[in-house]
Order: C-alpha cells, then sequence, then structure tokens
C-alpha cells in the first residue's frame, strides 16, 4: 500500500473501533455533501477526541467558530449536560441552514445555537452580552483571521478554559516565514501568539490520516 493508503487503513480501524459514526453523524455527512459543501469536516476519530476534550474540561458552555454542516457541533454539544450551551457561528447562510437541521435532528437543537454571519463581526456582539467564560473554544473557519479568533477567544474565556485551533500544518507549509499565502501567515500569527501570550500555555500535534498531513494546535488559558 502506498503511504495514504496506510494512513486511511489505520484511520478506518481507529473508526471502527473507537469513534463510529451513528445514524446522526453520518446522516449530517450525507446532507452536507448533497447539499454541495466542501468535505472539509474533522473525521470522526477527530470529533471524538473534541467530543472527549469537552468532557475532560466538564464544558458547560462552548464556543465554536466555523460550523460547516454541523458535525463537529454535533461531537462537541454531546459533551454538554442538558443545560449546557453551544453558540456555533458560521460565515454562509447555506451552511449555517444544512448544520441547523442536522442539529435538529440530533436533538441538540435546545443547547445548540447558530449564528450567521462574519464571525469578526458575531464575536463583538457576543462579547457585548457578556456571556459566562467558555469552557472550551474550537476555532475552524477561514484561517487567515486565526490570530483574530484567537484574541477573541481569550477575551470569552477564563483561567482552566481550553482552546483548539484546527489545521495548522497547512501540508507543511506553515514552517514557510516568507509565504504569502494569507491562512499560513494568519496561523502563523496565532501560533506565535500561542506561545508568547503569559496567559495561554499551548502545543501543536501533527496528524496524517483520510485529511491527508495536517494537524492542531491547542492551548489552555491560564490565570
Amino acid at each position: 500500500m502506498s503511504e495514504s493508503q496506510v494512513w486511511d487503513a489505520v484511520d478506518a480501524y481507529f473508526t471502527a473501533h473507537l469513534a463510529p459514526d451513528d445514524e446522526v453523524t453520518a446522516a449530517a455527512l450525507r446532507d452536507s455533501e448533497a447539499a454541495g459543501l466542501p468535505a472539509i469536516n474533522v473525521t470522526p476519530n477527530q470529533g471524538k477526541l473534541l467530543r472527549l476534550l469537552a468532557e475532560i474540561q466538564g464544558a458547560r458552555a462552548i464556543l465554536e467558530i466555523g460550523t460547516l454542516a454541523g458535525y463537529s457541533t454535533i461531537w462537541l454539544a454531546r459533551a454538554l449536560p442538558a443545560d449546557g450551551r453551544l453558540i456555533s457561528l458560521e460565515y454562509d447562510p447555506h451552511h449555517a441552514e444544512v448544520a441547523v437541521r442536522n442539529i435538529a435532528r440530533a436533538g441538540l437543537d435546545k443547547v445548540v445555537e447558530v449564528r450567521v454571519g462574519a464571525a469578526l463581526e458575531s464575536l463583538p456582539r457576543l462579547a457585548d452580552e457578556n456571556p459566562p467564560p467558555f469552557d472550551l473554544v474550537f476555532i475552524d473557519a477561514d484561517k487567515a483571521n486565526n490570530l483574530h479568533y484567537l484574541e477573541w477567544a481569550l477575551r470569552l474565556t477564563s483561567t482552566g478554559s481550553l482552546i483548539v485551533i484546527d489545521n495548522v500544518v497547512r501540508s507543511g507549509r506553515i514552517v514557510d516565514a516568507g509565504s504569502e499565502d494569507g491562512d499560513v501567515r494568519g496561523t502563523r500569527a496565532a501560533l506565535e501568539l500561542m506561545g508568547s501570550h503569559p496567559r495561554l500555555s499551548g502545543t501543536a500535534i501533527q496528524t496524517v490520516g483520510t485529511k491527508g498531513y495536517d494537524g492542531f494546535a491547542l492551548a489552555r488559558v491560564l490565570a
């Protein structure tokens, strides 16, 4: 087998034994494809990781930046108690419409709210509401704005909160300091802030699998 075939086979094995899709999550993926949304959702084992992180946090409030079809939203929301809250920000109204249907079918519409619009416009409005600090923030939107999303995540969390940024490897291009790619530049800026900010303790992990060569960063908010 080629290297990518091995990655696919290992992911399939992990998913089958540790994070199998059920009827709800499988339907969310089918509806996403049928609606013409890009196939950039997290994988099932990555979704399970998000759920475990939320459960480890004992999360009661989660903020997601980038909803797509709501697949990762469902994984995260399943970690919440009945009186928990997840706010997901989605730029594209069509994506949001698909996500809302998927979330309702999952029986999670009572704890999940999808807000439509540019996240950098939604985030100040959210801050004006003075919500309780979010226990977990998952950043998975346009990568060029990762620095700004991380800055807002810091404002909307408190000591002990967890911040996760997806897709930080950029197929290895993250090491190119001279890159003119906005996604690379935005992600580099976020990682550099994560490493230098006195209120953040973070790391990043490279991954391989059905989505190819990628990775994620996570940071804990300090006092």
